[in-house]
C-alpha cells in the first residue's frame, strides 16, 4: 500500500504567483470538483486556504509543479515545490506533487471559466489515476 492509499480527500491547488485554482476530489470516485481561485499573496492567501481546508477537511493536499517541456526545473518549480513545504508546515497535512505541465492549457481548450480552478481539477484527477 503507497502513503497515498491511506486517505481518501484530496484538495488540490494550482499555484500561481497571484491566484492559486483549487480543486476538491475523492480516491473512490477518482473525481474531482473545481471550487474557485484564491486570489490573495502571503499570510493573505494562506488564511483563505485555511477557511477552504477547515470546510472540505482534506486528508492530504495535492499541488501541480510545473516544468518546462522537455522536463527541466524552473523558476516556478522551485517557488511551487517551497509552497507544497509552506502547506505542510502550516496545516500538517501531507502534500503529494504532480507534474502540471499543460493542465491550464488543457482547462483553457475545455472552455473553462476559471482556468486555475480547472487546472486544480485537471491536477488532482491526474493524481486520482495514478492512486492504486
Amino acid at each position: 500500500m503507497s502513503v497515498a492509499d491511506r486517505y481518501q480527500t484530496f484538495l488540490a491547488l494550482d499555484f500561481g504567483l497571484k491566484r492559486t485554482g483549487f480543486a476538491v476530489g475523492n480516491r473512490l470516485l477518482r473525481t474531482a470538483q473545481p471550487q474557485g481561485t484564491v486570489v490573495a499573496q502571503g499570510d493573505a492567501r494562506f488564511a483563505l486556504i485555511a477557511k477552504h481546508l477547515k470546510e472540505w477537511q482534506p486528508d492530504a493536499l495535492v499541488i501541480g509543479v510545473p516544468f518546462h517541456p522537455d522536463g527541466a526545473a524552473h523558476e516556478n518549480t522551485t517557488r511551487a515545490r517551497r509552497f507544497g513545504r509552506q502547506l505542510h508546515g502550516r496545516f500538517g497535512l501531507p502534500v503529494f506533487e504532480v507534474d502540471e505541465r499543460y493542465s491550464t492549457t488543457e482547462a483553457l481548450s475545455d472552455g473553462a471559466r476559471d482556468a486555475d480552478a480547472a487546472a486544480a481539477c485537471i491536477i488532482l484527477e491526474q493524481f486520482l489515476r495514478s492512486l492504486s
